[in-house]
């Protein structure tokens, strides 16, 4: 999925919109190099990048940056078009699932070595780096990460008597009955949240789609999968989420912004909106990782976020890789962390957000964050999304197996091209 929902969604301060047109662009100075990153809107504040190109100039001063903001509307025939060569760009910011697409374009640098000998890439987060890995070979480096939690109406649960967050699946389920009582929800839980499916069907041992021999087969009628989607209905009755739509319709935050609502998984920069709508909620919402099987780990999340590729076919490829690894490291990764409130590529740099319990929460969650099907085609299955009906169909009292298969035939379909 395009990270797009995560760059407004997460980022607890605001971001500075910036133009189009470039930002702190390196033409004028005695640099003799000129290398044109493209990043996406709202990514990150007009001040880190001004922060960020004084620093990068001033240590390599035969250097200047030219960043290019970007749109996600229409961003991938761009993307595609600089990689075949049209106004090639040095360094593009992409979504981690999009890795994959491009890659499949033979238009991507391998930036394996680098990832290996100068980045530390063994300790990143799963979610941000297996989806720039293809086949082997490292394209994608991760820049930053988010994800869903559960935030939660802390009045609500001490009403209940729920002294603290749940750690487990059977608490959270038990914390939620106590909830739904008294007019007010346990959960407000969309029906067809498939992004949270997939985490249940993740902690159950099974997956979306898997690649069988060089062909992708749709797997949400394997027992495994089945018994997430179990698990995602019983917890969906513990509110009154509709059953035949997703989270955006109508908006959940606005649902929960009513008050009655003890619960909703979502990103935390929810919060700011839903506090926003409700001024008598500010300070009484808190957060946790959505619970996993037991409570040694949280429940495994779907992670969005951006990685950092290099176009083969960029000018100035070499010192496009040296800002790569500048942006990816330790201390402009704690930088990235702190300012736009993301979690940083590496567990081990979690600690500068610590301070901000809703980023620290989505940080615990990352630690078992997944991305989605590392297939091209994916966007495809996005588009003409069997998921979501599958889990109406299911929730409404259909035949869990057969609807099961029915979707994992279309998923089929879809990442086989057809």
């Amino acid at each position: 999925m395009k990270n797009r929902m995560f760059v407004g969604a997460v980022a607890l301060v605001s971001a500075v919109a910036l133009s189009g047109c470039g930002v702190f662009s390196g033409a004028e100075g005695s640099g003799n190099k000129k290398v044109t990153i493209w990043l996406m809107k709202n990514s990150v504040s007009a001040d880190f990048l001004k922060r960020f190109k004084k620093a990068y100039e001033d240590e390599h001063p035969s250097v200047k940056l030219d960043f290019k903001i970007q749109s996600w509307t229409g961003i991938g025939p761009k993307v595609m078009d600089a990689l075949n060569g049209k106004d090639t760009p040095d360094v593009i910011e992409v979504g981690n699932t999009q890795v994959s697409q491009y890659a499949q374009s033979g238009g991507l640098r391998d930036l394996t070595l680098e990832s290996v000998r100068d980045l530390g890439g063994g300790d990143w987060l799963p979610g941000l780096a297996d989806p720039g890995s293809i086949g082997g070979v490292q394209y994608g480096i991760p820049w930053y990460a988010a994800n869903r939690v559960v935030i939660y109406n802390k009045e609500l649960f001490e009403q209940a008597g729920i002294a603290s967050p749940p750690k487990t699946r059977d608490e959270w389920i038990a914390d939620s009955e106590k909830l739904n009582q008294n007019g007010n929800q346990g959960i407000y839980l969309a029906g067809q949240n498939w992004y949270v499916l997939a985490g249940f069907i993740w902690d159950e041992g099974g997956e979306l789609a898997e690649d069988e021999t060089g062909e992708w087969k749709g797997t949400l009628d394997s027992p495994e999968a089945l018994r997430g989607m179990s698990f995602y209905k019983e917890l969906q009755a513990l509110g009154d989420g509709p059953k035949n739509s997703d989270e955006a319709k109508p908006p959940q935050a606005e649902v929960f912004a009513k008050g009655d609502v003890g619960q909703i998984i979502a990103v935390p920069g929810d919060a700011e909106q839903i506090e926003r709508l409700n001024p008598e909620l500010k300070g009484k919402l808190g957060y946790f990782p959505i619970p996993g099987k037991t409570a040694k780990t949280p429940g495994s999340v779907f992670t969005g976020g951006s990685d950092l590729i290099v176009p083969q076919k960029a000018g100035q490829r070499a010192a496009g890789i040296e800002v790569v690894k500048a942006l990816a490291s330790r201390a402009w990764q704690e930088e990235v962390a702190r300012e736009m409130s993301y979690v940083p590529n590496k567990p081990e740099l979690a600690h500068v957000i610590e301070g901000q319990p809703g980023t620290a929460a989505m940080a615990r969650g990352a630690t078992k964050g997944r991305a989605t099907p590392n297939s091209p085609q994916w966007a495809d299955v996005e588009a003409d999304n069997p998921i979501k009906p599958y889990m109406t169909v299911v929730l409404e009292g259909g035949d869990p197996q057969k609807a099961a298969r029915k979707a994992s035939e279309k998923i089929s379909e879809l990442l086989a091209g057809s």
